[in-house]
Parts: structure tokens; C-alpha cells; sequence
């Protein structure tokens, strides 16, 4: 069993209301029109921002855009449904203590206006960047 720890109940305090957030965060393969990508365990299509590097959340940092696009959080250890490597999962720390799910170093986000298995939204142009699917290898899906 995975227990909570003090930075879960940071995040769950001081983190935004629209975030995607549970003990442990399965992030599963999902098939569609743009081929195999990462999707919450809900299917809502997970994206990565072009203006990221090195394992850092640069949304939170733009105003507005953390509400646009949550950061996809984890309480534990982030895990892998099929398909996905398990390897390529990892978390880091965001802004008011929380945990954000990466893969492959990229930290990964929700959109706030999508619908379960919708993709329509990857490769939008927003707050200074773009947001893409990714596969099972980490590479973008456009």
C-alpha cells in the first residue's frame, strides 16, 4: 500500500482545483486517428509544453495558463498501464508542494476544456508554445 506523504497534502492544499490528482496516477496507451499516445487512465489525452526544459513545469509561470493547462499530479509513484515504460515515468516538484507526472523528463499536463478521448487540442499554439501527444517513447505526436 502506498502511503500519502507531507508533500501530497501540500499539493492537495495549495494546489489548483482543476488538477488531475490521486494516490498513485496510471498513465495508460490509448489508440487513435494520431496514432498511440498517453492518456490519464480516464482516457483524457495527456500533452507536453514546447516551452518546458530539463524536467521544469514553465506554465506555472505564465499567467493563466496552469488553469488552461493542469499539470497531471501523483500523491505516489506515478505507474505505467500497458504499453507504457514504466522507466520513462518519474515526477517532479511543482509549486505549492505538489507532484507533477513526467515522462521521459517531460512534464505532463490535462486540458482543462477536454473530453475523454478527444485529440483535436494537440498542437494547439498557447501561451507561448505548443502542446503535444506523446507516444510510448516520448517522442512528440503531432
Amino acid at each position: 500500500a502506498t502511503i500519502a506523504s507531507g508533500s501530497a497534502i501540500a499539493g492537495a492544499q495549495g494546489g489548483s482545483s482543476t488538477a488531475h490528482a490521486s494516490r498513485a496516477t496510471e498513465v495508460v496507451l490509448h489508440h487513435t486517428s494520431l496514432g498511440s499516445i498517453l492518456t490519464t487512465s480516464s482516457g483524457f489525452t495527456l500533452y507536453e509544453f514546447t516551452r518546458d526544459h530539463a524536467s521544469e513545469n514553465s506554465c506555472v509561470k505564465i499567467h493563466g495558463c496552469a488553469h488552461t493547462w493542469p499539470a497531471l499530479e501523483t500523491s505516489g509513484q506515478p505507474t505505467a498501464g500497458s504499453g507504457v515504460k514504466a522507466s520513462l515515468l518519474s515526477s517532479i516538484r511543482i509549486s505549492g508542494g505538489a507532484r507533477q507526472v513526467t515522462y521521459a523528463g517531460r512534464p505532463l499536463y490535462t486540458y482543462s476544456a477536454d473530453s475523454r478521448g478527444a485529440t483535436g487540442y494537440v498542437g494547439v499554439s498557447a501561451f507561448g508554445g505548443s502542446w503535444y501527444a506523446l507516444s510510448s517513447s516520448g517522442h512528440i505526436v503531432k
